[in-house]
């Protein structure tokens, strides 16, 4: 029996992916990360409380699920024991996390190489978050990383020691202070002690675990715009945020795979660089940034306002397998008057209805818009459906028919309770 379920980001991320999967973790056995780094920011709302996590799996909350960081992930240690602490002086115990042994390390010199290289390319920097997610994943794929399984082994002295005489060469090469090694070795040697504890062979746990019909979610960070592959690039993350990284970075089959639930914003938001069709900046944007506190989970930043994107949800829809769409802070959309969907471009005098893979060519694309009729009642109370002013009705009917994925949960306040379901998921 398929019991997972994955939730995807289906935009440039921030889409609100935590509090849905802390909603689905209430129900779920096994909670699993797959992909990214402490880049990624969810925050989460219950009981009046708010947590912010970067690395850490939603679940942690509840001390009978088990949180998994899959071999997908790249895990800084550093901030994984920081918000360890962080949440035990909250309550939690943490004693519910593993890490992949096959999961590979983040490194002080990954995060001074992010930072250097993004100043070397100037004009062209792709806006990261210089947290060396980018810098790691360049040593996964180039066969010199180091994994966790080797940070917690008796070889690490020798294989740090030797990897950093070589990232201080480069660090040098772009104008930076090289690492002292020892000093360096030592200190990453008390954190992998710290570390050893949680790690274990994921794979094999996971795999046992939907052998005893245990249920499954998984949790993507970011969103489908940002994904190595199939995103804006160069502007996006270097990993694979889609549905299908789900089994590339955490040895889980695909037929294993239940439900692909997408995370959407009812309008659009990006944090950095890169081609952003929808983007404006009047006094509805201003209206939309401060009242939803759209700023940087991690990096503080303000995002980027835009218009609810179509074409960017299809997209999406189509490189995820999407089953169902979860759509977030629609109460945050009361009181503006038009609400504006995009449903195609005009590229060089062409209707189309695609991401262009070019990104010169996505920077020209112009939206072709549809407007519809705003609310103006206060909808951060309604239990269900049937309670939304019909014009929020009529936005969300809009939405399902243009992307042609039924619209399965509805977000009109930041806590978990503030969510209508119209389907149960898990």
């Amino acid at each position: 029996m398929k019991n997972a379920v994955v939730v995807v980001g289906t935009q440039w991320g921030d889409e609100g992916k935590g509090k849905i999967t802390n909603y689905f973790s209430n129900k779920a056995d096994v909670v699993v990360r797959y992909q990214g780094g402490d880049n990624a920011g969810h925050t989460i709302k219950f009981l009046g409380n708010t947590y912010a996590l970067h690395v850490i799996p939603s679940g942690v909350f509840n001390p009978n699920i088990k949180n998994v960081l899959g071999n997908g992930v790249v895990l800084n240690p550093k901030t994984f024991l920081s918000e360890i602490e962080a949440l035990q002086k909250q309550g939690f115990s943490c004693n519910n996390l593993y890490i992949s042994d096959r999961a590979h390390v983040i490194f002080d010199y990954h995060k001074e190489l992010d930072g250097l290289i993004e100043e070397h390319l100037a004009t062209r920097k792709i806006g990261t978050t210089k947290k060396g997610i980018g810098p790691c994943y360049t040593d996964k794929i180039a066969r010199c990383g180091i994994r966790v399984a080797d940070f917690v082994s008796s070889d690490f002295e020798e294989i740090y020691k030797t990897t950093l005489k070589v990232k201080n060469d480069q660090i040098i090469s772009y104008g930076g202070n090289p690492f002292d090694i020892e000093e360096s070795y030592q200190e990453y040697q008390k954190i992998a002690e710290a570390i050893k504890p949680y790690v274990t062979d994921t794979i094999a746990l996971l795999n046992e675990e939907i052998k005893k019909g245990k249920k499954i979610l998984f949790e993507g960070a970011q969103g489908a715009l940002l994904d190595i592959d199939f995103g804006t690039y160069p502007f996006v993350t270097s990993s694979n945020p889609s549905g299908g990284g789900v089994s590339i970075g955490s040895g889980v089959g695909p037929t294993n795979i239940k439900e692909i639930i997408g995370i959407a914003k009812v309008y659009s938001t990006r944090v950095g660089s890169g081609a952003f069709p929808t983007e404006f900046e009047d006094e509805v944007a201003s209206y939309i940034r401060e009242t939803a506190h759209e700023y940087g989970t991690t990096t503080k930043r303000p995002r980027r306002i835009g218009w609810l994107d179509g074409v960017v949800l299809k997209y999406s829809s189509q490189i995820n397998g999407l089953t169902g769409l979860s759509l977030m802070l629609l109460d945050i959309l009361s009181g503006i008057k038009n609400l504006k969907v995009c449903t195609s471009y005009m590229l060089d005098g062409k209707e189309i209805s695609t991401i262009p893979a070019r990104i010169s060519d996505f920077e020209k694309c112009i939206p072709v818009y549809t407007t519809l009729p705003g609310w103006q009642e206060d909808i951060s109370s309604c239990k269900s459906y049937d309670e939304l002013p019909q014009n929020a009705k009529n936005y969300v009917s809009f939405i399902e028919k243009l992307v042609g994925v039924p619209v399965v949960m509805i977000s009109v306040g930041p806590d978990v309770l503030q969510t209508i379901v119209r389907k149960t998921i898990l």
